[in-house]
């Protein structure tokens, strides 16, 4: 439990709630923020605002703990401990607990309540990685487990790794839940949440982060999220949806090039080809609709035209009916140098982007962002967890248009942003499971943080597992605030850091800025000894004019 404030969500502290329990109120006041009491209790404004809090609480209380908070004041600046005696409850029977939160609300001051939440993070990839690195970081966090997470989470530290547990069925995760006492369930991966995992949880009054099956078609069907665009008045590229390959290809002639052919369903971030000539868009459409290259997720494909521009990604943080936006970034798609080559995952990110300026990211939340949220509740789904939208920053019109919806973090990203954020994440999105995301707003460190992506030799084609990787210890030395997260590694039979996916490591860092970000993720990146894999020498070459960096394998 928590109290919010449209300011901040306070973090629940045990040292400063020791031994709270609903018939004794104690607690000690030696290291709560020196502002705390005088704030709540010695306020001119305290008592009208006691007084709103009407037959929860009566004045005889409200004197009480005024009183009883002055004292704490005083003996928190003289260095000693102080506790609220038994308060019993009022005559409508509420607890001492209901009591507290109503006089932190009534006061304008947040009170952190002792709540240490258990976290199961379902995924095993460096996007998760970088999820268990924020919420263990949580003062509210207990315990974070990952299932079925990969051998980097589990060595580092951040999380309890379960790769026994089988996330495709919702009765074992629901099971684990029941045995460990989870209270919070974030899902990392979009094909659980398509598949309907968060349903199945909240059936059993499971919290979870992430939404349901009905509205994760955001992602999991294209043409139900360029449905609702259409309804909505969401701006995005002209398309049209085609099930047979004739029609697709008349379409296509007609159409000017360069085109976007795009697989329906979920395709690993694989289903999207950007067709240079008439031959290219005929063997894409072919490779989905006869060839079946995607199986059922290419059964459909969308057709759509090529938007010049920049791209950005936005995310907001959804409760059902209110969004608020995280910190800007901005990932690199194509393979090579230059944004050149195939597309891939993302191999490599920045936060800030500087590309989505203030006034752009209030374009998004009112003309993309919004509409969203309110059309999905319109549509009888609304949506809880984080929307991730793919944009294009039109060159002809400086202004966004949505590319695509992921209903997850992405992943380079969240790596860059979990790095930066400071805020409590367990709280903030428990928040979002309650509904109650209108009242916090989200804290971050300044400067900026940067990640870049070694992946396999080959990727995102055939490539190799199995290479063995050294230094990381080394190349996490390099500075306090590097961090690698683990995306594709294993161990041998010899005990060897091996890899076992195409992206396999994201070298994150932090800097005061993008300049010593960059400088020192190339730093970590370097130090790396890895002759198996490759990475990106120009990541934040958008913003910043970018050196040569030498690949020294």
């Amino acid at each position: 439990m928590s109290c919010v404030t449209s300011s901040r969500v306070f973090a629940p502290s045990a040292k400063l709630l020791s031994g709270f329990n609903k018939n004794n109120v104690n607690f000690s006041v030696s290291s709560a923020p020196s502002s705390f009491f005088s704030n709540l209790f010695s306020s001119s404004a305290s008592f009208p605002r006691l007084v709103g809090c009407g037959n929860s609480m009566n004045s005889w209380e409200s004197r009480r703990l005024v009183s009883t908070g002055l004292r704490c004041s005083a003996a928190q600046q003289s260095g000693n401990s102080a506790s609220v005696a038994s308060l019993g409850r009022d005559d409508s029977g509420e607890e001492p607990e209901s009591m507290l939160i109503h006089l932190c609300k009534a006061s304008g001051v947040a009170f952190p309540l002792d709540e240490r939440v258990v976290v199961l993070v379902i995924g095993g990839g460096g996007r998760e990685h970088a999820l268990c690195y924020a919420l263990k970081r949580s003062p509210s966090c207990e315990t974070v487990f990952c299932a079925p997470g990969n051998v980097g989470i589990s060595s580092s530290g951040d999380a309890t790794c379960v790769t026994e547990l089988n996330i495709a069925n919702s009765s074992a995760v629901i099971d684990f839940c029941h045995k460990w006492g989870v209270g919070l369930v974030v899902v990392g991966p979009e094909a659980p949440l398509v598949a309907g995992l968060a349903n199945d949880l909240l059936k059993f009054g499971i919290p979870v982060f992430g939404p349901s099956a009905e509205a994760a078609a955001l992602e999991g069907s294209k043409n139900f999220m360029k449905s609702i665009c259409d309804k909505y008045g969401i701006p995005t590229a002209k398309y049209k949806t085609f099930r047979h390959p004739v029609p697709a290809k008349h379409y296509i002639q007609e159409q000017e090039l360069p085109i976007v052919i795009k697989a329906d369903g979920l395709a690993a971030g694989k289903g999207v080809i950007v067709a240079t000539t008439l031959e290219e868009a005929y063997d894409a459409v072919d490779s989905m609709l006869v060839d079946e290259m995607f199986g059922p997720a290419g059964s459909q494909v969308i057709v759509e035209e090529f938007l010049e521009g920049e791209e950005a990604s936005f995310f907001a943080l959804v409760d059902g009916e209110n969004a608020i936006p995280l910190e800007s970034a901005q990932d690199h798609k194509r393979v090579g140098d230059g944004d050149t080559g195939p597309n891939t995952g993302g191999m490599g990110a920045y936060s800030p982007a500087p590309i989505l300026t203030k006034e752009l990211e209030s374009i998004v939340m009112d003309s993309i962002i919004l509409p969203t949220v309110e059309g999905m509740v319109a549509e009888g789904c609304k949506f809880v967890g984080v929307l991730y939208a793919g944009l294009m920053i039109e060159k002809k019109s400086g202004l966004p248009k949505l590319i695509e919806y992921n209903v997850r973090f992405g992943d380079p990203e969240c790596q860059a942003l979990m790095v930066r954020l400071e805020s409590d994440l367990v709280q903030v999105l428990l928040a979002a499971c309650r509904g109650e995301l209108s009242q916090v707003s989200l804290e971050w460190s300044p400067g900026s943080a940067m990640v870049v992506v070694m992946a396999s030799n080959g990727y995102p084609g055939p490539y190799e597992k199995g290479t063995v990787i050294q230094n990381l210890e080394e190349a996490e030395n390099v500075a306090p605030t590097v961090k690698i997260f683990h995306a594709g590694t294993a161990l041998d039979s010899n005990g060897n850091l091996v890899s076992a996916g195409g992206r396999v490591l994201g070298v994150t860092a932090k800097g005061n800025d993008l300049a010593e970000a960059r400088e020192r993720a190339y730093q970590a990146v370097e130090k790396v000894n890895w002759p198996g894999g490759f990475y990106r020498r120009d990541i934040g070459w958008r913003a910043l004019p970018l050196p040569v960096q030498p690949n020294l394998w």
